[in-house]
Order: C-alpha cells, then structure tokens, then sequence
C-alpha cells in the first residue's frame, strides 16, 4: 500500500505530465499566428513528429529500461526530459522571427516531450496498479482523470498568460513545477516491483496475440482523441470564427470533460460496469463527429459544447485499455502499460502530423471530423473483442 507522499508525488506528476503533453497543442494559435511563430499548417502538425516517434520509442523501451535500472530513475529521467522541453520552448521564443533557428528548437523541444511521455506515462500506470492491487481499474482510472486536469489547465494558462500579453508563463509554471517534483521525488521510495534478475533476464515473454487487439484499439483512440486535442482550437478560429480566447475554451472544455468523465466512470462502476463504458462510450464519441462535421458555420457556442460532450466520449476508453490489458496479460503487465502508450502515440501521430496537410491541400476540418466519426466506429465494433477477456495464459 501506497504512503501519503507516494500517490501525492505519483498524482502530482500526472498532473504536470498532462500540462507538458498538451503545451503545444494549446499554443496552436501562438504557433499558427502570424504575430508569433507563423508557421503553415503542414509545419504545425510536422511539429509533432518528432514527439510521436520519441514517445513509441522510449514507450516501448521503457520496461525493459525499468527492469534493469528500476521503476523510479526511468520515472525521473521522464520528468528530466519535459523540464528540458519547457527550456527548448522559452528558447525558442526569443527566434521567432528566425524560422531557421526557431524551428529546430521547437521539433527538440517536443522530441523531449514525447520521451518525457513515454518514460513518465506508462511508469505511473504501473505504480498506480502496484500500489492499489484490489481496485485496479479504478485507481487506473483516477490517475488517468488526474492527468486529465492537467490537460484542462493547460488551455486555461495559455488564455490567462496569453490576456496578460505573456504566453510564456506556461512553460515557465511547467517547468518550475517539473524541477520541484524532480526534488521531491528524488527523496521518496517509487518502485512497482523488484527488478529482475540475471536469469530472468534471459527469459522471454513472448508477445500474446490478444495483445495486438489492444494495440489496433488504442492507435484508433489515439486518432479519435488527437483530431479534438491538436485540431479543435483551429477548428474553432477557421470554421466557426472564434476569438482566441474561445478557442481555448472549447480546448478546455474537451479536456475538463475527458477528466470528468473518467472520475465519473471510476465512480459508477460498481453500478455501471467498466466494459458497459467501454462499449457506449466509442458509438457515442462516433455521433458527436458527426455533430461537429455538420454545426453550421459560425457556431461557436455549439461548438465548444460539442467538443465538450467529445471529451466525454473520450474519456475512460484509454485508462480501461491499460487496466484491462495488465489484467488479462498479467505476466506482460509492465510491458502492457508502454505498449498501449506507444500505440496511442502512433494513433496520436496519424492525427497530429497526417491532418495538416490535408488542411493544406484544401481538405475542411469538417470534412476530417466525419471522417473520425468511421474511426469512432469502427472503434466500437473492437471493443467487444477488446473486452471479451478470456480466462488464458498470457504468453499465449
């Protein structure tokens, strides 16, 4: 059982993880806008390329890592590279009317926040699943809520930094919190587990082929989210001519509602089950697509609202993934967590990276949204596969 500090530092680090992770997409208009960054919607969505690999990369990686360093440096090291990420950006501020040099400081900087990610994310998973064996979806479900606040907050101090003529003051709150949780951390015991010895090492797990169902799972819900997370605040100024400060609020507004959401569904699920959410939730987010592919232009009230109810959508389906997989696939548990993180992460890329040039090209944010709502879908038929856990071996 977890000690106060613990699950205070671990929730805590959640929260900051979910300010660093949405930084950029809730600076998309001071990135787009040609007062600041100026760059084309093909340079904004490139942006996070670099991102998306780094976080697949040291997702992947990051249980192997933990196995033989330990749970608690692969956790520091994660919290290291979004503080650096946060340096890059300040940096990067004082080039922005040199794209030459300014750019290259923004593809380092988000690089360092999908490693910070993909270190960070899946290690609170595994800590938060070794500190309450009993409620394992709940507690999964709670962290995840937990990060979700900060995901909220981080539009919330673009608007306020921004309205005050200083939009800087996001990646310095970020980083003054990352170095005290750096401090902090560092004195506390973090571990999920012992780590593994020399023989143990040297026996594989190989991978089950349920695993893989989860995998396509959370590419899909990787898109779904992105296309809300990375594409709303531009949706809101081209589509529906939103003022900054709109914008932000329906960024806002999708997130509070992907936090809400999965407070409400950990608190439900003795009444309401986990795979009842997880089949509701995918045919709900695909008509909420629709709605946002068809409001009529210049609708900026209905608009932040549907974004809101997409945060809704949204919100349980990848804490379940995670906990639903480290319970089926027990012995694969640690590798679980990164695996869906880094699955998620390539969903998270198509969407990032695949829509700006397609925006370029002529394609309407409308017309991307209907196109998310077959991804929504298609989404909801896997669930049903996703849930039906069968009593089996995990290397099988």
């Amino acid at each position: 059982m977890a000690t106060r500090a613990q699950n205070a530092v671990v929730y805590g680090a959640a929260a900051v993880q979910g300010i660093v992770l949405v930084t950029f997409p809730a600076a998309s208009t001071i990135l787009t806008g040609p007062a600041y960054y100026g760059l084309s919607s093909t340079k904004y969505g490139f942006l996070f390329l670099p991102q998306v690999i780094l976080a697949i990369t040291t997702s992947l990686a990051g249980a192997w890592l933990s196995s033989r360093a330990g749970t608690k440096p692969i956790y520091l090291a994660g919290l290291g590279c979004g503080l650096l990420a946060m340096v890059l950006l300040l940096i990067s501020q004082r080039y922005m009317a040199d794209e030459a040099v300014a750019y290259p400081l923004l593809l380092a900087a988000t690089a360092f926040v999908g490693a910070g990610f993909g270190l960070t994310v899946p290690t609170l998973n595994l800590l938060t699943a070794a500190f309450h064996p009993a409620r394992v979806d709940a507690s999964v479900l709670v962290l995840n809520a937990v990060l979700g606040i900060g995901t909220v907050l981080a539009p919330v101090f673009v608007a306020i930094f921004v309205g005050l003529g200083f939009w800087q003051g996001l990646p310095i709150t970020s980083a003054v919190m990352l170095a005290i949780l750096i401090a902090v951390s560092a004195r506390l015991q973090l571990s999920a587990g012992a780590r593994r010895t020399a023989s143990q090492r040297s026996t594989r797990t190989p991978i089950p082929a349920r695993f893989w169902i989860y995998a396509v799972f959370a590419v899909l819900y990787g898109i779904c989210e992105t296309v809300n997370g990375n594409w709303a605040q531009l949706d809101m100024t081209g589509t529906h001519d939103a003022s900054t400060t709109q914008a932000s609020l329906a960024l806002t507004a999708f997130w509070a509602m992907v936090t809400l959401g999965r407070v409400l569904f950990a608190l439900v699920q003795k009444h309401f089950p986990p795979a009842r959410t997880f089949h509701l939730l995918p045919f709900a987010l695909t008509a909420i697509f629709v709605l946002i592919a068809i409001l009529p232009k210049g609708s900026p009230g209905w608009a932040i609202a549907a974004f809101g109810l997409a945060g809704l959508g949204c919100s349980a389906l990848l804490p379940l993934t995670i906990s639903f997989g480290q319970e089926e696939l027990t012995a694969l548990s640690a590798t679980i967590a990164g695996g869906v993180i880094a699955c998620y992460q390539l969903g998270y890329g198509i969407a990032a990276f695949g829509v700006g040039p397609l925006l370029d090209a002529g394609v309407k944010l409308p017309a991307v949204y209907a196109a998310a709502a077959a991804v929504a879908a298609a989404m909801g038929l896997l669930s049903f596969v996703v849930s039906r856990r069968p009593q089996m071996n995990p290397a099988t």
